[in-house]
């Protein structure tokens, strides 16, 4: 998790705005690419979560992560457009293979341990795999390297995490797994869910995409741009546990309107406050509530499902990438428009309020016995 999702995935935001200023890349450019990247997370989800793909899950979980590491790195000899475009698309899908067969995998085997307990773990890789980026980055600028250069060294970073993983999992593709238990009712609500989970992806993923290029376009917080992600990066580790212990306290639909309004606080900040104070307040608020969000969205989901929880985990998915896809090319639009973040993390504010409510609203788990 920490290599796709945290360097494979969410690298491309610290070195984006060296890559703009070196290239001349305009928001819309960059934009595009973060949404070719999502657009690649949602084939590769939608791809992994149906009976298309067969064989052992622990295989084309270290084959994801081998493509991360590769087409990562990649990045790094790419010299047009096109070909930026292409294998963000392709480290989108390994990022989605990665993140669908790792959590069956670890979950399956953690529940069969009695240790559910420990998902927060797994879930929190992404937090430390963000905050090794930022340190990669910080380094590696430090040293003189260029854009080029931070795209090779994650990518070798990603491939040192491949060896991990392949020792660290061991095969165990003949244990049978018990058999799962058999509902007595209908999921109602995956509407106002997935709609939720949808505008939730769409929320997070502006400030998401452009928080250090906010940052390094203000000179009067620019000098911060590093830390700022390392504190996204630090906040986004506990974040899965904190947000399990609110579901424990108020259920899934409350613990997930909860986040995505302090969520919606976080981006807001963003554009409102610029100030150290602000962006200090923007990066806490979304390191600690973008994983727990996601967490709970695939949690209460599979809640949902009624039998097999692959069609549900599906419309989930589609919903949460759509918003991925339309929210960095929006956002860059709007930019080059008008030359500010602000109509676009506002609005991106609003859709994470939406979601709150909607989830509030809606979510009605079926009854198992």
């Amino acid at each position: 998790m920490a290599a796709a999702m945290g360097v494979g995935r969410f690298v491309y935001t610290p070195i984006l705005p060296r890559m703009t200023e070196d290239l001349g890349m305009s928001k819309s450019a960059a934009g595009l690419l973060a949404s070719a990247n999502f657009a690649g997370y949602l084939a590769g989800a939608l791809t992994a979560a149906t009976p298309v793909l067969r064989g052992a899950r622990r295989g084309w979980l270290l084959l994801g992560l081998a493509a991360s590491a590769v087409t990562t790195g990649a990045m790094a000899f790419a010299a047009s457009m096109p070909a930026f475009a292409a294998l963000r698309f392709a480290g989108g899908v390994a990022s989605a293979f990665v993140l669908i067969f790792a959590s069956a995998l670890v979950l399956d085997r953690l529940s069969q341990a009695g240790r559910s307990d420990l998902a927060a773990i797994h879930f929190g890789g992404v937090g430390v795999g963000i905050a090794v980026s930022a340190g990669l980055v910080s380094t590696v600028t430090a040293w003189g390297g260029g854009w080029r250069v931070l795209w090779l060294a994650s990518g070798l970073v990603s491939l040192l995490a491949l060896a991990g993983a392949a020792l660290l999992i061991p095969d165990r593709s003949g244990v049978v797994e018990g058999a799962p238990a058999r509902a007595t009712g209908r999921g109602r609500g995956l509407a106002a869910f997935a709609t939720a989970y949808g505008l939730f992806g769409f929320g997070y993923v502006i400030t998401g995409t452009f928080l250090v290029a906010i940052v390094r376009g203000s000179p009067a917080i620019r000098p911060l741009e590093n830390l700022v992600w390392l504190v996204v990066g630090v906040t986004g580790v506990p974040s899965v546990a904190l947000w399990a212990a609110v579901n424990d306290r108020i259920g899934i639909a409350g613990a997930f309107a909860a986040a995505c309004a302090t969520l919606a606080v976080g981006v807001a900040a963003s554009v409102l406050w610029i100030a150290p104070a602000g962006v200090f307040v923007s990066a806490v608020l979304f390191g600690g509530t973008i994983m727990g969000i996601t967490a709970l969205g695939l949690i209460g989901g599979r809640r949902l499902s009624v039998g097999d929880p692959r069609g549900t985990l599906a419309v989930m998915t589609a919903a949460f990438g759509v918003g991925q896809i339309v929210g960095p090319a929006f956002a860059g639009a709007v930019y080059d428009a008008t030359g500010s973040f602000l109509l676009p993390s506002m609005a991106a504010a609003g859709a994470l309020l939406l979601g709150a409510l909607l989830a509030v609203a809606g979510y009605r788990p079926p009854v198992y016995r």
